[in-house]
């Protein structure tokens, strides 16, 4: 059943991505630039031919098959039941659609649409694939280090009773 559900909201996420990219595209394009809360977030339309910060914009293809190869490896892993831990399999969930979200947009466009705009600090424009992405890798990080740090207080309590 777990393998049903992630696989739906994989799917569901991934809609949701291109869904609001379509009206992005549509609505915000043709204008560039809005505010949403003055002098914190905005909507500002942006092109990306690279990954993260605009990073190796000259490879949109080696970019693609780099993402590609990650999605195919983590829906391999999700339909495996490899993962044990239901907080890892959302973690999962959350890189792969996010992941797949601006693989669409790179194979069909060309470009990643981005548009959430910080405007308290200088930071990269964005969109909702980058943050699912980066919500499931920075949990899965913390859930790592956790882990880590779990693992070695049980092997002192073991080695102290035993």
């Amino acid at each position: 059943m777990a393998k049903i559900i992630s696989m739906v909201a994989i799917a569901v996420l991934t809609a949701v991505d291109q869904l609001i990219k379509f009206f992005v595209e549509r609505d915000l394009q043709p204008v560039g630039k809005m505010s949403f809360i003055d002098g914190f977030i905005g909507w500002e339309y942006v092109r990306n031919t690279g990954a993260a910060f605009g990073a190796f914009s000259s490879n949109t293809k080696l970019l693609s098959v780099f993402t590609g190869i990650v999605i195919v490896a983590g829906i391999a892993v999700l339909l495996m039941g490899k993962i044990k831990s239901k907080f890892c399999q959302v973690c999962a969930v959350l890189i792969v659609a996010g992941g797949l979200g601006n693989l669409i947009d790179r194979v069909l466009l060309g470009y990643v649409i981005d548009y959430i705009e910080v405007q308290f600090v200088d930071f990269a424009v964005f969109n909702f694939a980058d943050i699912l992405v980066t919500c499931g890798s920075f949990m899965l990080m913390g859930y790592m280090i956790y882990d880590i740090f779990r693992e070695k207080k049980q092997a002192k309590a073991g080695d102290k009773n035993g």
